[in-house]
Order: structure tokens, then sequence, then C-alpha cells
């Protein structure tokens, strides 16, 4: 049981897919958080009454 345990303990097998999946989910969070934040300034370009782009678009 002993040779068991400490062979589990050393094998690092899928530890490559793990920090894959760590990477891939950092990435994937700050992917979602940069579309949101452009979403909003681009609505915010286009709603905003004094925007010059907005009065280009209105005439």
């Amino acid at each position: 049981m002993k040779i068991l345990l400490q062979r589990f303990l050393e094998d690092e097998r899928g530890a490559t897919a793990i920090e894959y999946g760590l990477i891939v989910a950092v990435l994937s969070l700050a992917i979602v958080t940069g579309i949101g934040r452009a979403a909003g300034a681009i609505q915010w370009l286009f709603s905003d009454n004094s925007s010059k782009l907005a009065n280009a678009f209105a005439q």
C-alpha cells in the first residue's frame, strides 16, 4: 500500500493537462471581461448625446 501511494504522489502525467486547463480558464476570463468592457464603451460612445460620433450618425 505504501508503494502504491508513493507512486501516486510521484506521478506527474496529468499535471500538464491541469496546467493547460488553468491557462485556458484564465484567458477565457480575461477575454470575457475585455469584451464586456469594450461593449460598455461602445454603447456609451453611441448613446451619449454630446458625442461627435453619435451626432454624426443622427444627421
